[in-house]
């Protein structure tokens, strides 16, 4: 049952950094534009994300294994289709397909385990593989799609997730056991459309305003609608008996905090492997399996660091952690932003270890501080939004950082010199981090001063 549920995690964590290393690829093969690309990755995030929460509360009330099954075979098609796209917009739709495949998979899964394990002891050993092969897809991600995108084309890397997903969706049907949530949380539809809406026109705003211009009709509607959906979110959210995204949560500060370091961090992640992928290919004529194997020192470092920020978490708190977190990513914004046309590949290889430790230090602490101090009965929720902050934060990170590239572009910078203002954006989501750690990571409060700052409802 474990190696089932660890199946669907490798698909999922092996999708996002194998496809970073395959844009270039793609661009040449399906004539796309820089957005189209960030369109690639961005429709799944922006779907996954939306839906994590929904997914979860399908799975309690309808039944985990179905859920998950039925994700499976979403996935999996998702990626057939993937694989056979015509044109870069089929693509972008099928994208869609496997995203909502993949929103009923990590959340369900690791539901399935924690119910399956109820032995303390076994469940951390469970979960303890679990968390390994997702820092091993990390970094094997990107060698793995350098070789395939080399020896088989981009197409191949959506083809490898077909004979997996086929044989945990068999094997599912068999060793997973059904169960499901004795009080399930109901479903709330405006929620989630309102969360839909804000996310895609802000994205949308984002992605498009260098090719239409940021005073263009469509770029101030979708900015509108986005403001507009984000008001009618809170609004509604505090008014309903059970929220999708419970807004007292951001009373505690440090919850707030958390949530600001997990887009800050994820941003500067989604940003900083989209820019990378192309600057190394584009610019340094890299290979794609090449352009994997510069990357491994930075997934190597993703795999070392948290089991010291754990330690250091569970001795000192959150702060210092995110204070290194933030301290390396922005020092390697601005190595990136500052290195020669020519740097060699000592430079290249500082910044990605750079990276990678900043990276690697910052999930511990931010779900610590995402849990600490909420009441009990809370504390599944805040972990649930902090997950869905880091999808946010991603999207967010490929469509800031694409932008601000394809405007370079469009201005007429240098080829290599169209990436640095990119680099500053990655110092920026640093420095984000580095401020939540300075600020916002004080001493939690006690569980029933926390649970006394959240209305009776809320506590009920």
């Amino acid at each position: 049952m474990l190696g089932i549920c660890c199946c669907s995690l490798l698909m999922v964590s092996l999708d996002n950094t194998v496809l970073n290393v395959a844009l270039p690829d793609m661009k040449r093969d399906l004539h796309a534009s820089v957005p189209s690309l960030q369109w690639t990755i961005d429709a799944y995030l922006i779907v996954l994300a939306a839906l994590l929460m929904l997914s979860g509360s399908l799975a309690d009330r309808f039944g985990r294994r179905r859920v998950f099954q039925i994700g499976l075979g979403l996935f999996t098609a998702g990626s057939l289709l993937c694989a056979a796209a015509p044109d870069q917009g089929w693509l972008v739709a099928f994208r869609i397909v496997q995203a909502v495949g993949g929103s009923m998979l990590n959340p369900v899964a690791m539901s399935i385990i924690t119910n399956v394990f109820t032995e303390q002891r076994d469940r951390a050993r469970a979960i303890g593989v679990w968390s390994t092969v997702q820092g091993v897809s990390m970094a094997a991600g990107p060698a793995i799609g350098g070789l395939l995108v080399d020896a088989a084309g981009w197409r191949s890397i959506f083809y490898i997730n077909v004979p997996i997903g086929i044989s945990a969706l068999l094997l599912a049907a068999r060793f997973v056991p059904e169960s499901r949530a004795e009080h399930p949380r109901r479903v709330d539809p405006v929620g989630q459309l309102l969360v839909i809406a804000l996310l895609g026109t802000l994205v949308y705003a984002i992605i498009e305003a260098p090719t239409a211009g940021p005073t263009s009709p469509g770029i101030l509607g979708c900015a509108t609608v986005a403001a507009a959906a984000l008001v009618l979110l809170v609004w509604y959210e505090a008014r309903h008996r059970e929220p999708l995204i419970d807004p007292r949560l951001f009373r505690q500060p440090q919850f707030a905090g958390a949530v600001v370091a997990a887009i800050g961090a994820f941003a500067a992640l989604g940003g900083f492997l989209f820019l990378t992928a192309l600057y190394l290919q584009d610019a340094r004529g890299f290979s794609a399996l090449r352009t994997g194997v510069y990357l491994l020192p930075m997934a190597v470092m993703t795999i070392v660091c948290p089991p010291l920020s754990g330690r250091l978490v569970g001795s000192r708190g959150p702060r210092i952690p995110l204070l290194l977190s933030g301290t390396a990513v922005l020092a390697c914004g601005l190595l990136s932003a500052l290195r020669p046309v020519h740097a060699g590949a000592v430079s290249l290889f500082a910044g990605f270890v750079l990276f990678g430790i900043g990276f690697g230090l910052v999930n511990v602490p931010v779900t610590n501080a995402a849990v600490s101090g909420m009441p009990r009965a809370q504390a599944g929720v805040a972990a649930a939004v902090a997950s869905t902050s880091r999808q946010v934060g991603q999207a967010l990170g490929v469509a800031v950082i694409g932008a601000v590239y394809a405007q370079a572009q469009h201005s007429g910078a240098g080829q290599v010199a169209a990436f640095r203002p990119g680099w500053w954006v990655v110092a920026v989501c640093g420095a984000l981090v580095l401020l939540v750690g300075a600020v916002a990571t004080g001493r939690p409060r006690t569980e029933p001063a926390a649970e006394a700052t959240l209305p009776t409802g809320a506590r009920r």
